[in-house]
């Protein structure tokens, strides 16, 4: 059974768990492995201010606090993505306001954004679909234009670049996923990046709770309190030497998964060429990070019966989003309807291969074989 995704553990998780346990003698968050993760992450890519989270879902929520949202600012962010994108801005009043996708790309496109900001647009949440950067300068010109925020979620992105800069430090917030799907993990857990200096500050006070105990125990003040809004945005430091592990390990792991990436392309490139499937595209001013591999099937009822004859082969690929403007929840909630053909395409016609460390050179080429004897059917 070649499954869609597995897990990948370096082999010295454990050991650092049991050294945040006995050594270091602390499991609640910003402890000696929090704080090791965030210097690594502001040390590697030059991020201004990180903060670890439970989720890249909290990071957001964060991010929507930290821009000022109120009721009835609108946030523009793309159909095709995970509902935390839109979730964590509507819990504090705001409306989503969806972009279409690119025609040969999952990602915004970011020459539709001028038309939907009005006087009433706060923000503009990117989404970097698969680690592939979105055309950042572009989003950022408009942004300063129109004096809107950026946030990026770059939950599929870690080490991943626009133009040599690394995604979610462009923007003036981001946000990483450490989900067990993703390319670095820690079971659940995420990871702010502030970028604007204006609210860095801040930021650690919402992270503990909207006090200042940062601060506090830094040395700086002698005693912290309530100062803010805020919550209990800190994981455990388990979380923390869990994730320390896998950073120590990241070059590897990208190097395995651009392999598994690129034999995929290869074995699956002469599909696209006839015309029967179509296959990732990296833009130019983007690079592939390898967060997963999909294919682009000609309609929903070829994907179904891919996926049929595939699970009959004990291979278990995924599709992925459903567009977020035909859910039940905006359906309900939303009386204005859109139109967004190149997001429904992904939504209908996307298929994730199956993708994680160990996946087997045998298993991929059966995993291709397969595809080219469906289609050659």
């Amino acid at each position: 059974m070649i499954k869609f995704n597995k897990p990948y553990y370096t082999g010295k998780e454990t050991y650092y768990i049991q050294d945040a346990i006995h050594t270091q003698r602390k499991i609640s968050g910003n402890g000696f492995y929090t704080k090791k993760c965030q210097n690594y992450f502001e040390e590697k890519y030059g991020y201004r201010k990180t903060l670890m989270t439970t989720s890249c879902t909290d990071a957001l929520e964060m991010a929507s606090i930290l821009i000022g949202l109120e009721q009835g600012d609108e946030v523009i962010v793309p159909s095709f993505t995970f509902v935390s994108s839109a979730n964590a801005f509507v819990l504090r009043g705001a409306k989503m306001v969806f972009c279409d996708s690119e025609r040969d790309n999952p990602n915004m496109d970011a020459n539709l954004l001028e038309a939907l900001i009005t006087d009433k647009t706060k923000a503009i949440v990117v989404v970097h679909y698969a680690g592939v950067a979105c055309d950042m300068d572009k989003i950022m010109a408009l942004a300063k234009q129109h004096n809107i925020f950026v946030v990026e979620d770059a939950a599929q992105a870690i080490d991943s670049t626009y133009k040599g800069r690394p995604l979610g430090g462009i923007g003036h917030l981001g946000a990483i996923s450490f989900h067990e799907t993703k390319n670095i993990i820690s079971g659940e857990g995420g990871l702010l990046i502030v970028n604007d200096e204006s609210m860095v500050a801040r930021s650690e006070i919402l992270w503990e709770k909207g006090t200042n105990r940062s601060a506090f125990f830094r040395g700086e003040i002698d005693k912290y309190n309530w100062v803010d809004i805020g919550s209990s945005y800190l994981p455990s430091d388990i979380l923390s030497a869990f994730l320390w592990s896998q950073l120590e390990s990241l070059e590897d792991i990208q190097k395995r998964r651009i392999e598994i990436w690129n034999r995929y392309y290869e074995g699956l490139k002469e599909l696209e060429t006839r015309g029967t499937v179509e296959l990732p595209r990296i833009p130019d001013y983007a690079v592939n990070n390898a967060h997963m591999f999909y294919v682009i099937c000609d309609s929903e009822s070829t994907r179904s019966e891919l996926i049929k004859y595939l699970n009959a082969k004990e291979i278990f690929p995924v599709s992925h989003y459903i567009s977020l403007h035909k859910s039940p929840y905006v359906e309900h909630t939303y009386s204005d309807r859109v139109e967004l053909p190149n997001s429904d395409k992904y939504s209908d016609r996307l298929l994730r291969l199956p993708y994680y460390y160990e996946l087997k050179e045998k298993d991929q080429e059966l995993v291709i074989s397969e595809i080219k004897e469906f289609f050659k059917g």
